[in-house]
């Protein structure tokens, strides 16, 4: 029975698949649609499982596909979410028989654990007592449960031990895996230890050729296979940068003038206003400005340090004088939602793994609460847990595309326009590259002087012959 029927999907029973692939289910009343499904030792269930080794790596790759879906929108598995990822997926014109099974695997596995939780309670950590919570280096982008997760295929696992010994981001391991994943699906029947250069050229032609994908999709796919060859199979391909590229193309970013930027903010409310500002003065990526911490903002020495920000580093940046005592008017009604949360014995916000187990209940201190929390607990969909989140990336995007409409500008609003305007509005105030460059946490000055092409007076600031010219 497929999953995305209209008839009430209540509780599926699930048949162990043939070999052919295929399983059969039947509904039986049971939880409700949006029961909170933990299934927290899942990866051991499957490894567990009579099931050859490509399946099971497929059925986990699918698993780990739809948790993911389920971070990104921020709500926790159910069966409301496992419909709307399958929904997705054909959006996309990708097959969901074998996601399908994988999911029905899923459920059925968080109903036999008794985890199907209809009311969305208050949980403990799951990770605490189901050993997930390894040792992971200095990797503060990875969730608990990433580190119990070492991959299915020999390959993969090969991969994951050199992308951790690398010390690289949990989104870059993700992001690797996935490319490794459609190597290796291109390479078949020949298996990935049988790698030769022509393969990996012929992949990344096959993108650029029959995929059509743009320049930097194939250069991430070319970072990713090339590090899963030399690094994870050990395997040396010498040069071949005789492939063909897709053709790069430049764009230009779009940027506010001062008048528009006014505007927007005079067309959003309250906290989403003081949330554009603090993106607009100080040149904050729309992730860099949620993960705030109550620590992070210096209202005495007037500086925003971003942690962790992109290539997991941390920066200074300016704080806009206007905004020290709206800035300090917020965090003092912040003070008050801390408190209730505390005398409720709400767990406190997630904090890297490493200072979880160092410092124990480090996410209830007041400092280390998000500055931009969201109104109330959700469910963590990773570990369960129901804690306080910051607020929600895609609230903050509708809020300010719809402020854009509202103030009348004829561009493409987004968060990043802020912080384009940010960029180019101190260049055409004096301020010098090499310091804009250090405030945006650009790692090098090409990327920087994009901006210099959308200032108001770019280059000498050459007059156009047509103001000199005669009426």
């Amino acid at each position: 029975m497929p999953l995305d029927c209209t008839s009430g999907f209540r509780f599926i029973k699930v048949v162990k698949p043939t070999n052919s692939g295929t399983a059969k289910a039947e509904l039986k009343v049971g939880t409700k649609e949006d029961a909170v499904l933990i299934f927290p030792d899942w990866i051991k269930a499957l490894e567990a499982e009579t099931l050859a080794a490509d399946e099971k790596s497929r059925r986990k790759f699918a698993i780990q596909g739809f948790l993911r879906f389920c971070e990104v929108g921020r709500k926790p598995a159910s069966i409301t979410m496992i419909k709307a990822y399958l929904a997705e997926l054909r959006k996309q014109g990708k097959l969901v028989a074998e996601v399908r099974i994988a999911l029905l695997w899923f459920f059925n596995g968080a109903r036999v654990a008794g985890t199907a939780d209809g009311g969305g309670s208050q949980r403990a950590d799951p990770t605490r007592s189901s050993g997930l919570q390894g040792n992971r280096g200095s990797d503060r982008s990875m969730p608990p449960v990433g580190a119990a997760d070492i991959g299915g295929p020999e390959w993969e696992r090969a991969l994951i031990k050199a992308a951790r010994g690398a010390g690289l981001m949990w989104r870059t391991e993700q992001t690797y895996r996935g490319w490794a994943r459609r190597f290796v699906e291109f390479m078949r029947p020949k298996g990935p230890r049988l790698v030769e250069k022509g393969d990996v050229k012929a992949f990344l032609e096959e993108l650029a050729v029959k995929s059509r994908v743009a320049a930097a999709t194939q250069k991430q796919a070319l970072n990713a296979v090339v590090f899963f060859v030399q690094e994870g199979l050990r395997i040396h391909l010498g040069d071949f940068s005789d492939f063909q590229r897709a053709r790069p193309g430049r764009r230009v970013p779009t940027v506010l003038s001062h008048d528009e930027v006014r505007r927007l903010f005079g067309a959003l409310p309250g906290t989403s206003r003081l949330m554009a500002e603090l993106a607009y003065g100080s040149g904050l990526r729309v992730t860099e400005l949620l993960r705030l911490r109550v620590q992070d903002v210096d209202l005495a020495r007037m500086r925003v340090t971003v942690r962790a920000g992109k290539g997991d580093k941390d920066r200074p940046t300016v704080l806009p004088h206007r905004l020290v005592g709206p800035l300090k008017a917020h965090i003092d009604r912040l003070r008050g939602l801390w408190e209730k949360d505390r005398e409720a014995g709400a767990p406190g916000v997630w904090v890297p793994e490493g200072l979880a187990r160092k410092y124990q209940g480090a996410g209830e201190q007041w400092v280390w609460q998000w500055l931009f929390p969201s109104r109330e607990l959700s469910v963590d969909p990773l570990s369960g847990v129901r804690r306080r989140h910051h607020v929600l990336d895609g609230a903050f995007q509708k809020a300010i595309k719809r402020a854009g409409e509202q103030a009348g500008i004829d561009k493409r609003v987004t968060p990043h326009v802020l912080r384009h305007s940010f960029a180019t509005h101190l260049l055409e105030n004096g301020v010098d590259i090499r310091t804009v460059q250090d405030l945006l946490g650009h790692e090098s000055v090409e990327t920087t002087q994009i901006y210099t092409h959308v200032m108001q007076k770019p280059g000498l600031g050459v007059r156009s012959p047509l103001d000199g010219a005669a009426p």
